[in-house]
């Protein structure tokens, strides 16, 4: 039994996340952290990470940027996993934790936690090598909800860079074309976004040729499947020595 610690346990990823152990024979969430008390859990909360006293085997981080900081000090500290899944990190927090943090432990950190579209990014570096050299244009468009404040996703940038990594870095990313007037050029990916209503995440790369396109989609219908991907995450990481890990280690 694969023994969980849950940062950020009260916010809803943390409630989903809890919720998917619950059913799940292979693992426990053990402890919790997180600010609010608002909720009654089946296991300890603590307000701060450094005083959870509680063993386990790896920690799940859906948390805020702020509390990163000291779930990094638990975590080099204690040689404990963690999977971590906040965003809005500093430039400083990434560098530590891909970089620093590394050096004592094991951290696993990917842009989109879906199963699938770590999948997708497999899927896509094939194609690119097929259907680049024989002239297909590429363009990605995501669409999120209304809230959403960042464009584009961090996801869409994760799928052009998997093209562009395939493709030797070739591809220039073109995110608006209106103040362009001109053909558009062989080495361009175009990125777009939109923003409306309740979309969780949807995602479309577009390879586009002569008489014949090719399109991949990925359509997320809930915030769970971020929660299932941390959940395997979590299960693949305890155990595993200290290096910088991400969902392609973990969908093999």
């Amino acid at each position: 039994m694969i023994r969980i610690i849950m940062h950020g346990c009260n916010g809803k990823m943390g409630q989903t996340i809890t919720n998917i152990v619950n059913e799940d024979e292979g693992c426990e969430i053990v402890a919790g952290v997180d600010l609010s008390d608002h909720i009654t859990n089946s296991y300890p909360v603590f307000k701060n990470i450094a005083d959870c006293d509680v063993a386990a085997d790896v920690v799940i981080d859906f948390s805020a940027a702020p509390a990163v900081d000291a779930l990094l000090d638990y975590c080099e500290e204690k040689k404990l996993p963690v999977v971590l899944c906040s965003t809005g990190l500093s430039e400083a927090q990434v560098e530590r934790a891909t970089k620093k943090s590394i050096e004592k432990t094991a951290v696993l950190k990917s842009a989109n936690m879906s199963l699938g579209i770590n999948v997708l990014l497999k899927l896509l570096k094939e194609a690119a090598a097929q259907l680049a050299p024989a002239g297909f244009d590429i363009e990605i468009v995501e669409k999120h909800h209304n809230l959403k404040l960042d464009a584009p996703s961090g996801t869409a940038l994760a799928l052009a860079d998997s093209i562009n990594e395939e493709m030797d870095g070739q591809y220039e990313y073109v995110y608006d074309r209106s103040q362009r007037r001109q053909r558009r050029d062989k080495k361009e990916l175009g990125i777009s976004a939109v923003r409306g209503g309740t979309i969780v995440g949807d995602h479309d790369v577009i390879f586009a040729g002569t008489d014949e396109v090719i399109t991949f989609s990925h359509r997320a219908y809930s915030k769970a499947v971020f929660a299932k991907g941390a959940v395997q995450a979590a299960k693949f990481l305890a155990g595993k020595p200290a290096g910088l890990y991400d969902m392609s280690d973990v969908i093999g």
